[in-house]
């Protein structure tokens, strides 16, 4: 069994990373990017980190799908296709992961890192104003059962980012506008870290105490971030967020690759 004990500073410093991080989640999908890196610097196991990350990561998400539900930005009976298929590929990318050796995730999700980070800076999305859902066809129902399994295959592999490619992808396949679209990225990201987790903790890679308590930072970071992008969305953030994410993933590299 994988002990693991935190001084107080950096158990501090986990905190406030969840905060900004449940905050960035809302608005701009990606938390996971800093959350992560901050784990693995912290000493964590790559199985561990991703399955404590999930944990917490369920607390800003259900905050954030919530928060656009109330405000009529999600519906759920349409996105039904969406929902199923990405908790169907949350749960295989999970049991995937399971198999990876440790050696070969620190080399793998630092690289994944500042690629999403990379591709959420350069990365467009919608100008679509009006509020209103895509029309229902069969097509459709193919992009949402293609676009749930692969990205909740990814989150449930990975993680890190999976907030920023639901954003992305919806702009590319959806004509809606950016808060319908925050409102599906941020609730199918519930959904597969929900399920992630539940896999997770059946394998044991989850640190309860360090989870719930960063989950908290995370649900009040999600809250005001939900609000923001209501009222400001996310071009402020963006440069910041990639920043951050890139010098915490470079340092992650050379750690992996270069130590």
């Amino acid at each position: 069994m994988f002990e693991f004990a935190l001084d107080p500073m950096t158990w501090g410093l986990l905190c406030l990373v969840a905060l900004i991080a449940g905050f960035i989640d809302a608005v701009a999908g990606g938390g996971g990017m800093l959350t992560v890196p901050a784990l693995l610097t912290a000493g964590l196991p790559p199985h561990m980190t991703l399955g404590t990350n999930k944990l917490a990561a369920s607390f800003g998400s259900i905050t954030a799908s919530v928060t656009y539900y109330k405000k009529n930005l999600f519906n759920p009976k349409f996105w039904a296709g969406s929902i199923v298929a990405t908790a169907i590929g949350a749960l295989l990318g999970t049991l995937l992961v399971d198999h990876l050796s440790i050696e070969f995730l620190n080399k793998l999700l630092p690289v994944i890192i500042i690629a999403v980070a990379c591709y959420s800076l350069f990365g467009k999305f919608s100008t679509e104003t009006s509020h209103h859902l895509p029309t229902k066809t069969l097509q459709l129902k193919i992009k949402q059962w293609l676009q749930g399994l692969s990205l909740g295959f990814f989150d449930g592999l990975a993680g890190p980012g999976t907030g920023t490619f639901w954003t992305a992808s919806n702009s590319l396949l959806y004509k809606m506008s950016l808060l319908l679209n925050c409102g599906l990225a941020r609730s199918m990201n519930f959904v597969s870290n929900f399920i992630s987790l539940i896999t997770f903790v059946a394998l044991g890679h989850v640190n309860f105490l360090l989870g719930i308590t960063m989950g908290l930072f995370l649900m009040v970071g999600a809250w005001i971030g939900a609000h923001s992008a209501i009222k400001f969305g996310n071009k402020l953030i963006k440069p910041l967020f990639n920043s951050v994410v890139i010098v915490l993933a470079g340092k992650l590299i050379y750690e992996a690759y270069f130590i």
